[in-house]
């Protein structure tokens, strides 16, 4: 029978599926070279740590926004009341402050902590040390820790060092440290803020004392008052005819516009009296010159008033009496005339008199404007200095400590157990390696798996060496299948010897009753009409698998497929 051996149709393991049973196999077969690896590494790691010195930690905790209890100082609540002065100056009103990140970011840099690091370099080279390649950044970020409360604005702050002596002095000089920086920018701001202030009231008080002087020369030249400078007020005139003006304030202005709107009325009560004729008298009895007169008027009236209730109009009487009142009307109005035509005369004098050109009274107000204005920014100027000189003579407090500093009972490095349990970590991590390492190098297949994609044929049955009465059972139904037209059979070993691999070629004999050569030879085993493969995990290397199958596809004889031999289970 010549048939081309049979190719195994199952496909190659993929390289990313790991098979667990398979490594955990693998990690088994190595066990001793994995706890050798771990030991020496446990060992190692042991050395390390007994060998490192003690690193000893102190600690301290601190507040770093400063508590208020007035709700800002009286500088601060001035600056928030003149926010540009206060900009120039440089006083703060509490809420131009960074944010705490930063100011952990400050009191970690050089500038705060460069003393510290200088003291630690001279204590470390009076021990003895070696300090040239110490360096700042260095020894920041290794020895101190320098971390913020998360949602507070408490600090917390470590220093870690091999010299125990060593530790609480650096922690409190750092505390110290702190606690004056604390009050150095309330410092700087109101020095700054003084220095500021006093600046500029030595600028502005010469010119505010010079505009002063040329708004007052200006007037004085002019003839006019202060108050000509400012926003006229209006001018008031009473009801009567006659106008007299308000009070004199002083302003050259404020009399001008008084004195025009007198002059306006009376020529208004001029036109009126005019208009009312001889029939019509126009009442001013604000006028004391014609009070006589008006009295007359008044009893003719009531005269005329009684004969009408008793006398017919047209009577002689009647008409008498009327000719008397037109010409008392008459004499009154041109009297009332002439009084306010000569109020209106002085009137005019007075509205002449107070009578300045525009441009002199506009070049007025803008030099007592400019004046005022010099004079109320000196004004807040100075009581700006007040209050920061006030500001520089109180003694502000540093930040809280929460904590005083203190050096822990017990160094924090090294840490022996967790060290141990790195090591051992790390040692069973290093020893699987090397285990599956070696399991690779030696080229031997244990996985079913693996087999199964270098062997040609399927996997016929899995034999256990150490059950040898259930091979009856899967090698008669191998005769009564694959084998049943075979009259020989070849049991094919590959990496088994000879007295591992005789028990199944006679079993295998017993079940099928035909003769079955047991040999790893292929020239020997090519004569026979069927052949059966039989190995056992980690008895063959892949080079010859590999080569086995070409050496197969070569001799041409037919391959039914293959048995798995596995090797006795250990005991206890």
């Amino acid at each position: 029978m010549n048939a081309s051996p049979q190719t195994s149709t199952k496909p190659l393991q993929a390289d990313d599926e790991i098979d667990l049973g398979q490594l955990a196999a693998s990690l088994g077969r190595r066990r001793r070279l994995i706890a050798v690896v771990t030991g020496g590494t446990v060992v190692l790691t042991g050395l390390f740590t007994l060998l490192q010195k003690p690193v000893w930690e102190g600690e301290f905790q601190i507040v770093l926004a400063s508590q208020d209890s007035g709700g800002g100082s009286r500088l601060a609540q001035l600056a928030a009341a003149n926010p540009m002065l206060a900009g120039l100056a440089g006083i703060g009103s509490g809420g131009g402050k960074d944010s705490l990140e930063t100011e952990v970011k400050v009191l970690g840099s050089p500038s705060v902590l460069k003393p510290i690091f200088e003291f630690v370099r001279a204590s470390k080279r009076g021990a003895g040390e070696n300090v040239a390649q110490l360096r700042y950044d260095g020894w920041a970020k290794s020895n101190l820790d320098i971390k913020l409360e998360k949602g507070t604005s408490v600090l917390n702050i470590s220093y870690r060092d091999n010299d125990k002596r060593l530790v609480l002095p650096v922690i409190g000089k750092i505390s110290k440290a702190y606690q004056d920086y604390s009050g150095r920018d309330r410092r700087r701001d109101i020095s700054q803020a003084v220095i500021y202030l006093n600046g500029r009231i030595a600028q502005i008080g010469p010119q505010a004392e010079g505009s002063m002087r040329r708004a007052q020369a200006f007037a004085l030249s002019n003839g006019l008052g202060i108050q000509d400078g400012m926003q006229p007020a209006t001018a008031s005139t009473t009801g009567d005819g006659g106008g007299s003006s308000g009070a004199n304030s002083g302003s050259v202005e404020s009399n001008r516009l008084t004195s025009q709107a007198q002059v306006i009325s009376l020529r208004q009560q001029i036109r009126n009296a005019q208009n009312a004729g001889v029939e019509v008298l126009f009442q001013a009895p604000q006028l004391e010159a014609n009070k006589d007169l008006y009295k007359q008027y008044q009893s003719l009236e009531a005269g005329l008033a009684e004969r009408r209730s008793r006398l017919r109009e047209k009577d002689p009487i009647i008409v008498g009496l009327l000719r008397q009142r037109s010409a008392l009307i008459n004499t009154l109005n041109r009297e009332t005339i002439s009084l306010l035509q000569g109020q209106l005369a002085s009137a005019s004098a007075r509205l002449q008199a107070a009578s300045r050109p525009k441009e002199v009274v506009l070049q007025h107000r803008q030099l007592v404007r400019q004046a005022l204005r010099d004079e109320k920014i000196l004004i807040e100027l100075e009581n700006q200095l007040q209050l920061a000189q006030l500001e520089q003579a109180k003694q502000s407090d540093p930040w809280e400590l929460i904590s005083n500093p203190t050096l822990l009972d017990r160094p924090v490095a090294p840490k022996k157990g967790r060290n141990l349990a790195l090591g051992l970590l790390a040692g069973l991590v290093l020893g699987s390696g090397a285990a599956l390492v070696a399991e690779r190098r030696t080229g031997r297949i244990h996985g079913s798996d693996e087999l199964a994609s270098l062997l040609p044929g399927p996997l016929l049955a899995v034999l256990e060496a150490d059950q040898p009465a259930a091979w009856s059972q899967p090698l008669q139904l191998l005769s009564s299948g694959p084998l049943a037209g075979a009259s020989t059979v070849a049991l094919v070993t590959i990496g088994l010897a000879p007295d591992a691999a005789e028990p199944i070629a006679q079993a295998l004999q017993a079940a099928s009753g035909r003769p079955v050569l047991c040999s790893s030879d292929l020239v020997a085993t090519r004569s026979c009409d069927a052949q059966v493969l039989l190995t056992s995990p980690g008895a063959a290397e892949r080079d010859q698998l590999q080569r086995l199958r070409r050496d197969l596809e070569l001799q041409g004889s037919p391959v039914v497929g293959w048995l798995l031999l596995n090797a006795p289970r250990p005991h206890g």
